[in-house]
């Protein structure tokens, strides 16, 4: 069982588990939304971060203690232990932020204080309209800024687009900063498609193989150990990477050249969407 997406932390287990494993308590856990901007999501409440929920991410949590609750995320099954008050009651979002990133205001007023940075992706709930601001409960948004809950993107590759000059961020999921997996995780979540949180959970799960070798084509994954990237066409990819630091389009070529060179080895898989 992969740990990262098995909801059981050595005490605690989902009841589904009831037989597989052996644990103190077996539960159903309890529903809950993220209530935080950003929270990260860690192996253990003092390890380091694995990946990060956004706000309005729905999680099912099994087990709380000295302030940290371990749980896993409705979006993609990653299990681990976020802060305790990162967390509210279960909330039914109804816009979600198709900008790279937008601010909560105090007032409907582009000229009143800012109080949180929100990064694409994150679900809200909207109540009232207001000079063009919406209202959601801990301030207001720009309007524009906001999309219906079921009005999606279209295209993964436009989505991965928005985030280009985004620091790169081992574990990281927001604008602020998100690693190779999360770039590809957004650009499919916004796009209303299932995807895993990790590269190597994307590469098992994700598309149909391509023989090695095969021409590129736009929207293709490349994986390597530890690595992935989009192509934006038979040449060009988009990826998140610790070269330059950034989200950064990159030839596939000279990147196959480079990540060989630096010792991270070759190409090991190439996946098309279905």
């Amino acid at each position: 069982m992969d740990s990262r997406t098995t909801p059981f932390n050595g005490r605690v287990a989902a009841s589904a588990l009831r037989g597989q494993v052996e644990a103190e308590i077996f539960c159903d856990g309890t529903q809950a939304n993220v209530i935080a901007a950003l929270t990260d999501i860690r192996r253990a409440p003092d390890g380091p971060r694995l990946r990060q929920l956004l706000l309005g991410d729905a999680v099912t949590v099994y087990d709380t203690d000295q302030g940290y609750s371990y749980v896993q995320s409705t979006k993609d099954g990653y299990c681990g232990y976020v802060s305790s008050a990162a967390l509210g009651p279960p909330t039914e979002p109804t816009h979600w932020v198709h900008a790279r990133a937008t601010h909560v205001y105090t007032d409907a007023n582009i000229k009143s204080a800012d109080t949180m940075l929100l990064s694409l992706g994150v679900r809200v709930t909207a109540k009232d309209e207001k000079n063009g601001f919406l209202e959601i409960g801990t301030g207001y948004v720009p309007k524009q800024h906001l999309t219906p809950v079921g009005q999606m993107a279209q295209n993964p590759l436009d989505v991965a687009r928005q985030f280009l000059g985004a620091p790169y961020l081992w574990g990281g999921n927001s604008s602020t900063g998100l690693d190779c997996s999360a770039l590809v995780q957004a650009a499919y979540l916004n796009c209303g498609l299932p995807c895993p949180g990790d590269s190597d959970l994307q590469c098992a799960e994700l598309g149909t193989p391509v023989d090695i070798g095969s021409p590129f084509q736009s929207g293709d994954l490349l994986f390597w150990t530890g690595h992935v990237a989009l192509a934006l066409s038979p040449d060009t990819m988009i990826h998140a990477t610790a070269h330059p630091m950034a989200v950064v389009t990159e030839n596939i070529q000279a990147a196959l050249d480079r990540i060989n060179a630096q010792g991270d080895g070759p190409l090991i898989a190439h996946k098309r969407p279905e």
